[in-house]
């Protein structure tokens, strides 16, 4: 994947890119994660398949990190402008977990815009306790680790951690900042990441939107235990979702809300998004 960078909607926005002549897909990532996320999927092959261009969403990653601006808005607009710049009107468009709420909220906002969707673990309604599953993620925030390794070890005893591969280490040193005395500290701001929580994931009405759109879905559920012991987005929510949609199909795949992106899960992810576009 070749980095890229690009201004749009008044910010520097770093992308990926897997280049060639096939289907493009844009992917975005989650609420904290970076371009990377998605290491795992081309390890399993979807660029054979696909042209991929995964993004840092702003306040993420080598993009820029505005002060304020993270509703589901600002993020649209973004992605729109990327488009634009790699001279696409209409594109297929996906995402995982906020990325893809934020996949719904442009399919819904700028149906013109949007080809297709593929929706990686994200629904009308996640687990009740969606909050305090989160905790681990959003409490590494902020911190400063003395080195790289360290940092790793801690990632590796959250409770979601229940698989690891090296292909998950270009996501991790892409989530932090390495400092001149070898420590490290996550990218992403907490104030920013809870700006795009409170007027983002749980700012909009998702059922409305989920309702509206017609493009052609697919939603892919890793339906292992995240976190106090449930997946983050149960299976039974999921098919809820797809079912007020016009035209979704589901697959559910190894793996929870994070480990699906790697190993077998991401095997089957990649499958299931070849055989949707075939």
């Amino acid at each position: 994947m070749i980095p890229h960078f690009v201004n749009t909607n008044g910010i520097k926005l770093h992308y990926l890119d897997s280049g060639g002549d096939k289907t493009p897909l844009i992917l975005m990532h989650g609420l904290t994660a970076n371009a990377h996320a998605f290491d795992g999927l081309l390890k399993a092959g979807l660029n054979k398949h696909l042209r991929v261009i995964s993004v840092d969403l702003r306040g993420r990653g080598l993009s820029d990190k505005p002060s304020e601006g993270y509703t589901m808005k600002d993020h649209a607009h973004d992605i729109l402008g990327l488009m634009d710049a790699l001279g696409f009107h209409k594109i297929a468009l996906g995402g995982h977990s906020f990325g893809g709420l934020l996949t719904f909220y442009i399919g819904y906002h700028h149906p013109d815009r949007v080809e297709k969707m593929v929706i990686l673990d994200a629904a009308a309604q996640l687990h009740p306790q969606t909050k305090e599953m989160l905790i681990p993620t959003l409490g590494r925030l902020g911190q400063t680790y003395p080195s790289f390794e360290e940092y790793i070890q801690k990632i590796k005893a959250s409770p979601y951690m229940s698989y690891w591969e090296d292909t998950m280490l270009s996501y991790y040193q892409a989530d932090v900042e390495t400092f001149s005395d070898g420590s490290v500290q996550p990218r992403p701001r907490p104030e920013n990441m809870t700006e795009a929580v409170l007027k983002g994931s749980f700012g909009e009405p998702w059922l409305d939107y989920i309702k509206a759109v017609t493009q052609p879905s697919i939603l892919i559920n890793g339906t292992m235990n995240y976190a106090l012991g449930a997946p983050l987005l149960p299976k039974k929510f999921a098919l809820e979702t797809i079912k007020l949609m016009h035209d979704c199909r589901y697959e559910e795949v190894k793996g929870n809300h994070q480990t699906m992106l790697y190993g077998l899960g991401a095997m089957q992810t990649t499958e299931a998004i070849a055989s949707f576009f075939s």
